[in-house]
């Protein structure tokens, strides 16, 4: 029997068997719902020696330039998202390769917002972040659209007319964009 005889004759068992335990579970009323029949694991071939040998010896690319700059990305509201990119931007800045050589900037619009807003959770965390010299932009048409003015937000961001247009503006001038 070849492998396409066998692929039907099982689906063929498999229909019937599906069948016969929804007609029984009809009747019975105290009946369990049918299992699923086991599918076998799939079969791994052994790793590759010699790749994982380099694995695991490397420790992540080197930093073999001067000087490093990442522009982050932050339109949504998300609590998680938020706390997510805040996190990662940390974890930029304390990385060991990029110390003394990383610029960051964090251009927050649209739902984002929020990051920047006074009295909201995220405070210290941003606080930290320009303590660490981190540029934070916020981006006034997002602003208009949430019917902020100036004295809403925290008293050390900078404004950038357009979100947008930061991040276009950055990346051509050879910024890497991160949007978590």
């Amino acid at each position: 029997m070849n492998s396409l005889s066998r692929l039907l004759a099982a689906a063929a068992l498999v229909a019937t068997i599906g069948t016969s335990t929804a007609a029984h579970a009809q009747t019975t009323p105290d009946a369990t719902p049918p299992t699923a029949p086991a599918t076998p694991a799939p079969v791994l071939t052994p790793p590759n020696a010699a790749v994982a040998a380099k694995a695991a010896t490397f420790q992540g690319a080197p930093a073999t330039k001067k000087h490093y700059r990442a522009v982050y990305q932050l339109d949504s509201s998300d609590p998680k998202l938020i706390g997510q990119t805040l996190r990662n931007m940390k974890n930029a800045l304390d990385d060991p390769r990029l110390k003394g050589k990383l610029e960051l900037q964090l251009v927050v619009f649209s739902g984002g917002t929020v990051v920047f807003k006074k009295n909201q959770p995220y405070e210290a965390d941003v606080l930290a972040l320009q303590q660490a010299g981190v540029i934070l932009a916020q981006c006034e048409n997002s602003m208009k659209a949430h019917k902020l003015i100036k004295d809403d937000m925290l008293p050390y961001i900078s404004y950038v007319p357009t979100g947008n247009g930061e991040l276009i503006i950055r990346q051509a001038d050879g910024w890497a964009l991160v949007h978590p």
